[in-house]
């Protein structure tokens, strides 16, 4: 009978270092062989066959063969569908066990349920861990066990949760010589799995300690390298969440919030899953959104109008990333400006964005919308006008991304601030009943 071994599943966690399934794999006594699947259930419905995204898995997986192939090893990459993928690998290994982190968006649970029934069948243990976030789950609930909806008193027993514990490294370095030793097998091409090159650009993965310790004082700024860029890295982990909340707690308590805002709503997604589709207070599906279409393609082509609105989508469009502090500004925009239902705009970052991550943007639109726990309230409408005052008040994001701003040739508003105000808060009362 041929050698027995574990795999270790990569998904949302593309790193060898500090990986905490990975971690377990490694110490079990067999050896581990590394396994990626570029999952046609997910990379099918991508319209844009030109996805930076996929480059990025991509890119990061040639990197892990790199240094795979050193150590004698290599990862062995599928594409198509989780199950047929794993009746392939159990046709071709003697499988002891598989290995993987958790996943909490819906689609990730109903997949590693089905894995997980295949393997049974075939008594093959399969072993989950936590590794994308500090805590999940149950970990931090109310002393009643039920889920935070509010942010504050999630963040407040977060911290106190927080010890060195749940910081520890894994050392997986201790235990690579555990890896499945075997001829590299080449990489798929983007073509192969039905992509074309699309640089993604160069993001650092380190934190910038400058950036880290001033990060309260230049984050809501964009034209200011102001943000660590780690997002990216984050969603697909190639970095570890426990090295970055360490830095994070010993530079800026500011930059440890964004991480804590990163785990509620990871959180809010694993407990009210309906929120992928419904609002997460369910009155605010009662909401008559205009949806207009034309407007919306104006919206997505930075052709509003509304120069700081616009700024944000044309870079959006052309790098795959906008700044925090602008996302918030181009979603009220859509949602209360324009009543254009917050799913799509949540869709269109979802197609465009390269840190685009379920439960961070689906909380973050609806946080805009004003449909989410702890929105921001109906009535609050962020002013484009105010807002380009307060966050760009030299023009820089603007000309950068808007260079016509101050020509003739720049387009008229598509709507008027105040009126939309108006009609806004008149559309909210009566969806929510209150006039």
């Amino acid at each position: 009978m041929s050698q027995s071994i574990s795999i270790f599943w990569f998904r949302r966690d593309l790193r060898l270092e500090d990986n905490a399934g990975l971690y377990h794999a490694l110490c079990n006594g067999k050896p581990v062989l590394p396994v990626f699947i570029f999952d046609t259930n997910i990379l099918d419905a991508l319209e844009e066959k030109q996805d930076k995204r996929v480059h990025f898995i991509h890119n990061a997986l040639a990197a892990m063969q790199s240094r795979l192939e050193t150590m004698g090893s290599t990862v062995h990459v599928l594409h198509g569908t989780p199950i047929a993928c794993f009746k392939k690998l159990t046709g071709a290994y003697n499988i002891s066990a598989v290995y993987t982190n958790h996943d909490y968006e819906p689609y990730a649970v109903k997949r590693d349920g089905e894995i997980h029934a295949f393997l049974k069948e075939k008594n093959i243990a399969l072993h989950t861990f936590k590794d994308q976030v500090i805590f999940e789950k149950y970990e931090v609930v109310k002393d009643n066990k039920e889920p935070y909806t509010v942010y504050t008193p999630y963040s407040r027993k977060w911290k106190e949760k927080l010890n060195d514990f749940y910081l520890k490294p894994y050392p997986t370095e201790k235990y690579f010589q555990n890896f499945y030793k075997q001829n590299p097998f080449a990489l798929p091409s983007l073509a192969d799995i039905g992509f074309v090159n699309a640089p993604p650009g160069t993001l650092p993965a380190e934190l910038s300690e400058e950036v880290a310790r001033h990060y309260d004082a230049t984050r809501d700024f964009p034209a200011v390298d102001g943000t660590t860029r780690l997002s990216v890295h984050l969603r697909f982990g190639t970095v570890s969440i426990r090295q970055l909340a360490i830095k994070a707690r010993a530079l800026n308590a500011t930059l440890l919030n964004e991480l804590i805002w990163r785990d509620f709503y990871q959180a809010i997604l694993w407990h009210f899953p309906h929120v992928v589709n419904a609002s997460f207070k369910k009155e605010y599906d009662h909401i008559v959104w205009r949806n207009n279409e034309r407007e919306f393609e104006l919206w997505c082509a930075g052709q509003t109008g509304y120069p700081i609105v616009d700024a944000g989508m044309r870079q959006l469009n052309e790098t795959g990333y906008m700044h925090n502090r602008v996302r918030m500004i181009v979603a009220s925009f859509l949602t209360k400006h324009l009543l254009i239902d917050w799913r799509w705009g949540e869709a269109y970052f979802a197609e465009k964005l390269l840190d685009y991550d379920l439960a961070a943007n689906n909380g973050g639109w609806q946080w805009a919308a004003g449909t989410g726990c702890d929105a921001a309230p109906y009535f609050r409408i962020f002013n484009p006008y105010l807002q380009t005052q307060k966050f760009d008040p030299e023009l820089k994001y603007i000309r950068q991304w808007v260079p016509e701003y101050e020509e003739l040739t720049y387009v008229q508003p598509i709507v008027d601030h105040n009126m939309a105000r108006e009609r806004c808060l008149k559309v909210y009362k009566m969806g929510l009943g209150k006039q």
